[in-house]
Parts: structure tokens; C-alpha cells; sequence
């Protein structure tokens, strides 16, 4: 079935064909039909399948037909999530899905002022992707009102449940005074967090669960390889090396080794960015935005950006470090292979992680392929880079010398 045969409106046709959606996957092909019935649905998908388009098409195509103008009357639909680079990304399918149509949409989120946002609540929304802490301040400073909500969703539900968000779903819930409709999408769920999730749903509610037995996407190669930790950024460097203009993520623990993995790649002539929760929410933004422009090819990143965040054409993950929970796992490597595309991830594990490295395979139920590498192969691998390093470093300390030597003169 084509999206051209479904019985929704024809400016959301002409945007999907506009990004290249002809067919509905699996998510949305099993979603959709559901969420236009106004049914509760409960949805688990690998990541990359398009689960944000899965309710985004149906929720502006209903807000569409039920207007008469641009004209809004109250938000309408509420989509909550756990980060800011989710509400940004999200925000943006609805903006792209909802051209031309009488359905608009707004990202709402912290760590920027909030006058711009509330003068833009002001000129009228239908749609909301917010996260939780801003749109909490903006309710209790009357700036948004819950009224006439007809659709909670909640993406990333597992994530929302699993970070206490359940007492803040509840309080919206009840703030909710019209018949509403609830929909939690998410990549990975366990039993705790399906429970709490069919808690806030209806009893008739729709499970709808794609590929379950396997929780990483067929369109993913994912591997794992032997590295100690002090070698690694070696075998980093050896492989961005190996793939010149490759758009790569690679993901690290935590936000000090994001800085000093980005230094040790630059000491090298390897240009990166990074992105966790240290920086602020302008900085994180643009890093984002240079890194979809293709300006900057390599993303160093904790684990900030490993749900929901959809980069175009990345060619490569690196778990440059073992997630510290097995779940992330999947989040992260479905950062390639999304949409129609294929992906590889390779992880990096030492001795120190091995214990991780079986969490993470007893989650998947299955083992990691593993690519071996021969012991000459190893030493040479850091041998190489270790020249290259200590070249590299004598070039600027003696750049450096130089610059000194030429500012005494000037004094003198």
C-alpha cells in the first residue's frame, strides 16, 4: 500500500512525497489506520522505522480536517519527551509533514528564554512537542492551556517511565478535561515499564509490536572488537582515517571524555564536535545543525544523543565506550541504518567492559559478532598512530617555539 491510497489529506500526501516517503513501514503501516480510529495505542519499534511519522501523519491529517481556517482555537495534541534534541527533531517532522495544511506545530523546551516561545503560544498552536520541565512552568504561569487536548503522546515512553516522568504524565492526565486519546511510542520497553505504561492507557488500548525478538534493525551490521582502553583512540583515529568523508557518531560515556576524545583527534588533524549536557542548549543546537549540514563529518557524543536524534546519511556509529545500560545500546547503533538506508556500528570493548559487553548481549538475547584482529595487526595498528602522534605533537610544540621566539623579538 502507498501513502497516495491513504484517505488522508492531500497537502500531507504532496509532503511526503516531497521527502521521499512513497510506502508506510511496518510502525506507521500497523499505526496508523489505529490512532485515525482515535484508539489507544502502545507501540514498540526498532529504532530508524519511523515511529514519529507513525503519529505525526494521522494527528495533523485529523487537526487538518477538523479546521475551517488557519485560525486555532487551543493546542490540540501534546507530544512529550525527555530531551530537548528530541522536541527540536520532532518538532521538525511536524513542521515538514504539516505544510500547507491548518495544522501548526511548535517545539517547546529549556535551557533557552522563554519570551519567544510564549509569544509564539500566543499567535495560536494545534500541536505541542515539549519537554516536560518547560512545559510545566509555561501551565503554572498560564501561558498554556490544556483545555482542548484531544491527544497525549508520549515518544521515548520507556525513557519518559524510566526517569520518574510517570507522576508528571499523571498530573497532565488529570489536567486533560476532554476525552483524550494516548499514545506511547518507543524502541525498546520492559515488563516494569509496560506496566506503568498500560497504567495511563485505555483498557481496549492497541499493542502493537514490530520485530521484537529483535531489538536492532536488519538494515544495522553491528560488531564488536577487542581494544584497551588507553589504545582506542588509535583505532579510532585509524578508521575516520580509513573513511574519508564518512559521516560517523561516536559515542562515549561520559561528557570529559567527549572533550578529551575530540582533543586526541584533533592532536591527530581530525576535526569533531560534541554534544552533552554540559554545553548549553545554543551550543548543543548548533552543534547539531553543523553536524546535518556536513560542515563537521564526526559527532562525539554521551548518551544525550542517542534516542530519537534523526541525522541523515550517518554512515557509521563507534561505542567508543560500552553504554552503561544495556538498553542504550540500540538507541545508539540505530543512530545509522534509518529509514530505507543501511548502517554498521562497531563497539570498542576492553578488558574493564567485558561485564557490559554480556549485559548488553543478554538484552539482545543474542551474542555480538565479533571482528577479530590479529595480534600484529593490534601492535601495528598503535604503533603507527603512536609515530603519528609524537610527529605531530613535536610540528606544534615547535610552531609554538616559533611564535614565542617571534613575540620576544617584537618586544625587544
Amino acid at each position: 500500500m502507498k501513502f497516495e491510497q491513504y484517505h488522508i489529506s492531500e497537502a500531507i500526501k504532496k509532503n511526503l512525497s516531497g521527502l521521499g516517503f512513497k510506502r508506510p513501514t511496518d510502525i506507521q503501516f500497523k499505526s496508523i489506520p489505529s490512532i485515525m480510529k482515535g484508539e489507544d495505542v502502545l507501540a514498540i519499534a526498532q529504532t530508524g522505522t519511523g515511529k514519529t511519522a507513525a503519529f505525526a501523519i494521522p494527528i495533523i491529517d485529523r487537526i487538518h480536517s477538523h479546521k475551517s481556517s488557519k485560525r486555532t482555537l487551543g493546542i490540540k495534541c501534546i507530544v512529550m519527551v525527555p530531551t530537548r534534541e528530541l522536541a527540536l527533531q520532532i518538532g521538525e517532522v511536524f513542521t515538514a509533514l504539516s505544510k500547507n495544511t491548518r495544522a501548526k506545530a511548535f517545539a517547546l523546551y529549556g535551557g533557552v528564554d522563554q519570551n519567544p516561545q510564549i509569544e509564539r503560544l500566543q499567535d495560536g498552536i494545534d500541536i505541542i512537542v515539549a519537554t516536560p520541565g518547560r512545559m510545566f512552568d509555561l501551565i503554572n504561569q498560564g501561558h498554556i492551556n490544556l483545555e482542548r487536548v484531544e491527544t497525549l503522546v508520549l515518544d521515548e515512553a520507556d525513557h519518559m517511565l524510566d526517569l520518574g516522568f510517570i507522576q508528571d504524565i499523571q498530573y497532565v492526565k488529570k489536567m486533560l478535561v476532554r476525552k483524550h486519546q494516548t499514545l506511547f511510542f518507543s524502541a525498546t520497553i520492559n515488563k516494569e515499564i509496560k506496566k506503568l505504561a498500560f497504567s495511563q492507557v485505555k483498557d481496549n488500548a492497541i499493542r502493537i509490536q514490530i520485530s521484537p525478538e529483535d531489538k536492532v534493525s536488519k538494515k544495522i551490521s553491528h560488531f564488536v572488537t577487542f581494544v584497551e582502553m588507553d589504545d582506542k583512540r588509535f583505532f579510532l583515529e585509524k578508521f575516520i582515517k580509513e573513511n574519508p568523508g564518512s559521516r560517523i557518531i561516536v559515542f562515549v560515556r561520559t561528557r570529559v571524555r567527549a572533550e578529551r576524545v575530540a582533543k586526541a583527534m584533533g592532536r591527530v588533524g581530525i576535526s569533531s564536535v560534541t554534544i552533552h549536557g554540559e554545553k548549553e542548549q545554543a551550543d548543543r543546537t548548533e552543534v547539531m545543525a553543523t553536524f546535518k549540514a556536513g560542515e563537521s563529518n564526526i559527532l562525539i557524543a554521551t548518551d544525550i544523543s542517542a534516542r530519537g536524534i534523526d541525522v541523515p546519511n550517518v554512515s557509521y556509529v563507534l561505542n567508543y565506550d560500552l553504554p552503561d545500560q544495556a538498553e542504550n545500546y540500540v538507541h545508539r547503533v540505530g543512530r545509522t541504518g534509518r529509514g530505507v538506508n543501511e548502517g554498521v556500528a562497531i563497539s570498542f570493548c576492553s578488558k574493564k567492559e567485558q561485564p557490559r559487553l554480556e549485559e548488553i548481549q543478554g538484552f539482545l538475547n543474542k551474542e555480538i559478532e565479533v571482528l577479530k584482529m590479529g595480534k600484529e595487526s593490534y601492535a601495528h595498528t598503535v604503533a603507527c598512530a603512536t609515530k603519528s602522534n609524537d610527529t605531530l605533537s613535536l610540528i606544534r610544540e615547535h610552531e609554538a617555539w616559533l611564535q614565542k621566539k617571534k613575540k620576544r623579538k617584537k618586544k625587544q
